[in-house]
């Protein structure tokens, strides 16, 4: 009875984490993945289409993950964007009814684009000036490489995050092929090695600048942190652009760091 008793809880987990990750493995197809990566092209020469597009793909991430989690949709929901930048996904997150709200602590670029977001807030991923266990959900959209200390990032995300609400951090890795951002490919021959080279090509320093604003995060890293983590529930971890039948390389030391371009990790605060 006794080991009946203790096994319980640990089958209502693992039912509890097939059912988020069902929730948006549906949609992770192979048509998505290919116009999601069409779409990358554009970083640089048309920032609006690529963040349009980028922000409708995680805004039903999001809705999915949640509504797998609460049982609920994003109506009403109130949702952190930590680093939202511009606000390019501030139209998406309210065409889904929540209270969007991004965070950015570079004024220059909360203003780029030219637009406003009611709401936004100036401040670091590091310390967010938002109250313990105050919001719904608490999100991170290719963010996490360019702070030194992603982690203090992930754990500030989870303390803001009401417990059973929902924590999503998504990131890319660096050895996959975006993992360089403007400077790759040259990237795999070193971080300071690709500024160089495109300082030389292009006579001023990339946006990303390695060692300054672009920091080599791992695949390991981030589900060595999920390993670890106590005071919350990991639902999933999974390559955000890949179709669901590829998802099995993120359990593959060395090839997902090649393979997996960016990681997803949802969880849940278990205080």
């Amino acid at each position: 009875m006794t080991t009946a008793l203790s096994l319980a809880p640990v089958s209502r987990a693992a039912a509890r984490r097939r059912q988020v990750v069902a929730s948006f493995a549906r949609r992770a197809t192979l048509r998505r993945s290919l116009r999601l990566l069409s779409d990358f092209r554009h970083e640089q020469t048309d920032p609006a289409l690529f963040y349009g597009a980028l922000a409708r793909d995680s805004a039903e991430l999001i809705a999915d993950l949640y509504s797998g989690t609460t049982g609920r949709t994003l109506l009403g929901a109130t949702v952190v964007d930590v680093g939202g930048g511009p606000g390019y996904f501030a139209e998406e997150f309210a065409a889904a009814g929540a209270r969007y709200i991004p965070v950015e602590p570079d004024p220059s670029e909360m203003h780029a684009a030219g637009l406003t977001v009611h709401g936004a807030v100036r401040g670091s991923g590091m310390a967010l000036p938002i109250r313990t266990g105050s919001v719904d959900v608490c999100f991170s959209s290719n963010v996490a490489e360019h702070v030194r200390e992603p982690w203090s990032m992930a754990a500030e995300m989870l303390r803001v995050t009401k417990p059973g609400g929902l924590m999503v951090l998504s990131y890319t890795v660096w050895l996959g092929p975006f993992g360089g951002h403007e400077t790759g490919p040259w990237h795999y021959l070193g971080g300071e090695r690709a500024a160089r080279r495109y300082i030389r090509k292009h006579g001023r320093d990339p946006k990303n600048r390695f060692g300054e604003s672009l920091f080599a995060v791992q695949a390991a890293d981030g589900l060595r942190w999920a390993r670890t983590v106590s005071d919350a529930e990991i639902l999933a971890t999974f390559p955000r652009y890949h179709p669901r039948w590829a998802w099995w390389v993120v359990r593959i030391p060395w090839l997902r760091e090649l393979l997996v371009s960016n990681l997803v990790i949802a969880a849940t605060p278990s205080r």
